[in-house]
């Protein structure tokens, strides 16, 4: 099943994508669950979606589409963990996840701009794959991990590298408003048995920039959910972005910067294409 979330003709709502056409849930659960967050919230919520006769269909065409989780408690994201994409920054592998956090303002939906500020020219594309959060829980361990998880997305970490690199802690040329992206949907688990088996590919104008199979994670899914659950609760509707692959713009010669009008991709073949132009900020 894919689930999105989206605005139509004003309103926010959520819904099951089928091909061309999307399944309105939030007409039909609005009042209960308002959002794809409450409804991942409720033990009941993702089997209501797979009862929606009197759901109203939308055309894709449509709809403005909006993160995945417009409202999530926490995005937390993950830095160095493809083996290759470590050894293009010459830094030793990490004993444990490198983590950092993005604001939800710091994204935007499938087919949004994504804003490169006027405060930097280095901005940079890094595609990942996301998990989402479907079961709360605190001290996981390893072998219940992907009990927790609702689905899968696509994530484009857009990082505006000099002001990542002003200190040491990544926050700042993380968060710039709109710089990220993150959708166009979430695919449910169960569609998705083993993601080691899957590849993502980046692509800017076309072109590809990053190509690498998800096998190639240093801390795979589980490892990551039981390691951050030790310290934070993590619950439904957040976000993990599991680190992106070699090949980012930052270690090219020349460097290869996104700019205004470029076309940016993030694809797995299993899930979808995440895809946005770059806008300059205003």
């Amino acid at each position: 099943m894919k689930i999105a979330s989206f605005v139509h003709d004003g309103r926010r709502s959520y819904g099951v994508v089928q091909e061309s056409t999307i399944l309105d849930a939030g007409a039909v659960l609005g009042q209960q669950f308002p959002d794809l967050r409450s409804l991942l919230d409720s033990s009941e919520g993702l089997v209501r979606l797979t009862d929606l006769q009197h759901a109203p269909l939308l055309a894709i065409q449509d709809v403005q589409w909006l993160p995945v989780i417009p409202n999530p408690d926490k995005v937390l994201c993950v830095g160095l963990n493809y083996l290759k994409h470590i050894v293009e920054t010459g830094r030793e592998v990490p004993k444990h996840p490198t983590l950092f956090t993005r604001f939800a303002s710091a994204q935007v939906g499938h087919g949004q701009q994504m804003i490169m500020p006027k405060a930097s020219t280095s901005f940079d594309f890094e595609g990942e794959l996301a998990i989402v959060i479907g079961k709360a829980g605190r001290h996981i361990p390893k072998g219940d991990a992907l009990e927790h998880v609702a689905g899968y997305s696509l994530f484009n970490d857009g990082s505006i590298r000099d002001w990542q690199r002003h200190t040491l802690q990544f926050t700042a040329g993380k968060n710039f408003v709109g710089s990220g992206s993150f959708g166009p949907w979430l695919v449910t688990k169960d569609e998705i048995p083993n993601v080691d088996h899957l590849v993502l590919e980046t692509r800017l104008n076309g072109e590809v920039v990053q190509r690498e199979g998800l096998d190639d994670l240093l801390f795979k899914i589980p490892d990551l959910i039981e390691y951050i659950s030790t310290f934070t609760e993590l619950l439904p509707g957040d976000v993990i972005a599991t680190g992106t692959p070699g090949g980012v713009g930052a270690f090219r010669v020349p460097p290869l910067w996104m700019k205004a009008g470029d076309l940016v991709e993030v694809e797995v073949s299993a899930i979808g294409v995440l895809r946005n132009r770059i806008a300059a900020e205003q």
